[in-house]
C-alpha cells in the first residue's frame, strides 16, 4: 500500500475511485490518531478506517463533534445513523456494538451529514446560495422520491437528500451511478418526453448511470431541480453526469439540474467545519 508521508509524493492506485479511497484511509488513519479516535481498519488489501463511539455516546470519529450533536437532537437525522454496514461480518472486527454504514471513512453519507447538519449551516446564505435553496431549508436524509413509471405504479427509491425542493444524490469513493436494464429504464412515464434515449450512455442491454437518469426524473415529476454532490477528484463522475444531461431534450429541466464539488462546498462553510473536511478529507 502506498503512502502520503510529509515530503513525500502520494502515489495512487489505479482508478480515481481506488486512489481516493487509498488517500481516504490514509487521512483517515492519521486524523484518527492526531485526535485520539477509537478506530480500527477492515480486512483486506485495501483497508477502510472505520471509527467507534465514544464511551459516553455523545462523540463519533467519523464526525464534527458540532455536527453530531446536532444529529443527535434530532430524531429523523438520528435515525440515518443506523444504516448497517452490509459488509461488517466478512471485513470488520467484531463489536459488541454492530458496524454502521457511516462509520467508515468512504461514507458518502457521513461527509453530506458533516456538512449539513454543522450548526446554522442553511441560516446564512452562503451555501443555499451556491445550491439555489431558500434561506433556513430543512435537509431531509434519506428521501423516498417519487418517480411514476407508465403503468401506474411509483418508484420510491431513496435519494440522498432533500433540500426544499432540491434533490441530491452524492458520492464519495462509490465507483459509478450503476447501471440497469433498458426496459425497465425505459418503463418510466416520462423517460421519452425528457431524454433522447440514443444518446444516453449505455451497453447492448443496459443504461449507465441510472441513478442520475432516475433523479432528473424525479425531479422532472415533481416540478423541483437535482444536484450530484462529488468530489473533484473524481472526473470520471464527472464525465458521467455530462453524459447523462447532455442527453436532457427539455432545455428548463436541464437548467435545473446542477453538480456541485465538496471542494465548492468547503469554500462557502464556516472554517471550523472547513478546516475539518481539509484535515480529515484533503477537501478545500
Amino acid at each position: 500500500m502506498s503512502a502520503l508521508g510529509a515530503g513525500n509524493a502520494y502515489i495512487p492506485s489505479a482508478g480515481f475511485a481506488a486512489r481516493l479511497r487509498e488517500e481516504l484511509s490514509f487521512r483517515g488513519r492519521e486524523y484518527g490518531l492526531k485526535h485520539r479516535l477509537v478506530m480500527c481498519e477492515s480486512y483486506g488489501r485495501e483497508p477502510v478506517v472505520c471509527y467507534e463511539l465514544s464511551e459516553d455516546g455523545t462523540a463519533h470519529g467519523n464526525f464534527l463533534r458540532a455536527s453530531y450533536r446536532e444529529i443527535l437532537k434530532n430524531a429523523e437525522w438520528r435515525r440515518r445513523l443506523d444504516k448497517v454496514h452490509t459488509q461488517a461480518k466478512s471485513m470488520l472486527p467484531r463489536r459488541d456494538r454492530r458496524w454502521r454504514e457511516l462509520d467508515s471513512c468512504n461514507s458518502s453519507d457521513a461527509l453530506l451529514m458533516n456538512i449539513f447538519c454543522y450548526p446554522r449551516m442553511l441560516k446564512t446564505p452562503a451555501v443555499p446560495g451556491l445550491l439555489g435553496v431558500q434561506l433556513g431549508s430543512r435537509p431531509q436524509f434519506g428521501y423516498r422520491a417519487r418517480v411514476p413509471f407508465a403503468n401506474g405504479r411509483v418508484d420510491r427509491t431513496e435519494v440522498d437528500m432533500l433540500l426544499g425542493d432540491l434533490l441530491v444524490e452524492v458520492k464519495l469513493t462509490e465507483s459509478d451511478f450503476q447501471s440497469r436494464e433498458l426496459a425497465t429504464v425505459e418503463s418510466y412515464r416520462d423517460f421519452e418526453e425528457v431524454f433522447d434515449s440514443r444518446a444516453l450512455p449505455r451497453t447492448e442491454d443496459r443504461y449507465l448511470s441510472y441513478q442520475l437518469i432516475r433523479n432528473v426524473l424525479a425531479a422532472h415529476a415533481s416540478s423541483g431541480s437535482f444536484c450530484v454532490m462529488a468530489d473533484a477528484r473524481r472526473p470520471d463522475l464527472r464525465e458521467a453526469w455530462f453524459s447523462v444531461m447532455s442527453a436532457v431534450k427539455i432545455v428548463e429541466l436541464r437548467w435545473r439540474c446542477k453538480m456541485v464539488t465538496w471542494q465548492e462546498l468547503a469554500r462557502a462553510v464556516p472554517g471550523k467545519l472547513r478546516k475539518f473536511l481539509a484535515e480529515k478529507y484533503g477537501i478545500g
